[in-house]
């Protein structure tokens, strides 16, 4: 599996990589838009209907590492297979929904299907590519993780302009068949033979469930008392399953994996990057709407140009990065993202569509710089047979991240100062942490450490010279 797969099996592969993605990606924001019919069809409050959304996300967010860990004692391609079928009959199911408690599980049943495909897709892009094309195989996926997420709430209006809620999810049936059929091209590296520690992965998605979930439950305004509990219940699970995992040689948190510098840097700018990027997303239509005055297609409009120029130089940075080390192009990306985030923070009094245009293609052009050759900087350090741990952590900072933008939004908006230049402010913050990270990633101690076992798969200095 050293050079990937061989022509024309590769682009069959790609096809099903790329294809179970974005469904799995558009699957989690394709509800939104459906909400209000959804809460009004099944006669629920709007309170109560948003939890589709929150279920999924969380779900995802508890299982990756459990399933990453699980993939490499199965099979990378087998994990991913029985994840697509999962997530197809789930999505199924979804159509036959008469309840809001029966389409909750079903949800469930979905990002259970999604966490099991999404845990092991960074590593079998790594096996599906050459070693010198890993950069551009990540920056492809990059592309179509975040034009899928851009795209999942006009897909969602198209769809409920001519058919009933249920087709929604309905609709995305025939391309995960379709994924499925071309998933048998995908690569099937050897599983690992070691135990499968079921406590530990029980222990891991408690932590995070208990702790995202108190989180979101105090942002939302419930019992302060009870919020704070259940943070402080999953802290300590994670207390315990830290220091358990301390033992393990093989653990479902990676922390073998962040002991190398260079991947825990990269860990750390990812997650900072994620919350800076949401935060912004999340706040602008506050601030264009209530300081402003912008129209909601106005300000979709305007923010459109983040994603769009995202597609374009996501790809091209992970090109570069097979050739250019990653924690370069990383700090010039956060350059560019800073410079962008500033311009956008202190933005005129009465900006036009042009104002705000070119200040978010610049923003997503110095994003779209940074995450694909980070993520490929993650994989390529990892000895291959845990890509599928290094995989499954990337997905879940990912997620980590989103969500804590969505929370520092929350939180914001609830400060009464969440509409105003606050938001770029913070995301201004991170992003200059997430450059230091790639930056100091540069040095020659962290950059080559004399643990890692595939160095010739990651560029340096002197080789991009």
């Amino acid at each position: 599996m050293t050079d990937g797969l061989p022509l024309p099996r590769r682009y069959a592969a790609i096809g099903a990589l790329c294809c179970g993605t974005a469904l799995i990606i558009i699957d989690g924001g394709i509800a939104n838009v459906a909400l209000p019919t959804i809460a009004r069809d099944l006669h629920t409050d709007q309170s109560s209907v948003v939890a589709i959304v929150t279920v999924y996300q969380l779900m995802l967010v508890m299982l990756l590492l459990p399933f990453a860990g699980l993939g490499e004692r199965i099979g990378l391609k087998r994990t991913y297979q029985i994840g697509q079928m999962i997530f197809t009959v789930a999505t199924l199911l979804c159509f036959f929904a008469k309840s809001l408690p029966f389409l909750l599980i079903v949800r469930a049943a979905q990002a259970i299907g999604a966490a099991g495909a999404l845990s092991v897709s960074s590593a079998l892009i790594r096996a599906t590519y050459p070693a010198k094309q890993l950069g551009r195989g990540l920056g492809i996926n990059s592309v179509i993780v975040s034009s899928s997420a851009a795209a999942a709430p006009t897909i969602g209006g198209l769809v409920l302009g001519v058919a009933p809620w249920p087709w929604v999810f309905a609709c995305a049936i025939p391309f995960a068949l379709l994924s499925l059929i071309l998933g048998r091209a995908l690569p099937n590296p050897p599983p690992r033979h070691a135990h499968f520690d079921v406590l530990g992965a029980v222990m891991c998605a408690a932590m995070f469930g208990l702790v995202i979930g108190g989180t979101e439950s105090a942002v939302h305004g419930n019992s302060p008392v009870i919020s704070a509990a259940i943070v402080l219940t999953g802290a300590l699970v994670g207390y315990y399953f830290v220091r358990r995992e301390k033992g393990d040689t093989n653990p479902i948190l990676p922390l073998d994996l962040l002991a190398r510098p260079v991947i825990a840097l990269s860990v750390i700018g990812a997650y900072t990057a994620f919350i800076a990027s949401m935060t912004l997303l999340l706040s602008t239509p506050f601030r264009l709407t209530h300081e402003f005055g912008f129209t909601a297609v106005q300000v979709g409009a305007a923010i459109a140009p983040w994603p769009l120029t995202n597609m374009i130089v996501a790809p091209l940075a992970g090109w570069l990065s097979d050739r250019i080390p990653a924690g370069l192009l990383g700090g010039i990306g956060m350059t560019i993202s800073v410079t962008a985030l500033l311009l956008i923070a202190l933005l005129p009094a009465h900006p036009s569509y042009f104002d705000i245009a070119w200040r978010m293609a610049l923003c997503g052009s110095g994003f779209g710089t940074f995450l694909p050759p980070n993520a490929r900087l993650i994989i390529g350090s990892a000895p291959r047979e845990r890509a599928a741990a290094a995989g499954g952590l990337i997905s879940t900072v990912r997620l980590c991240g989103q969500t804590t933008g969505a929370t520092v939004v929350a939180a914001l908006l609830a400060l009464g100062i969440g509409s105003g230049n606050v938001p770029p402010f913070v995301s201004v913050g991170l992003a200059v942490v997430a450059g230091l990270c790639s930056l100091s990633r540069l040095r020659p101690s962290i950059r080559n450490p004399q643990r890692a076992e595939v160095q010739d798969e990651v560029p340096t200095l002197k080789q991009a010279r």
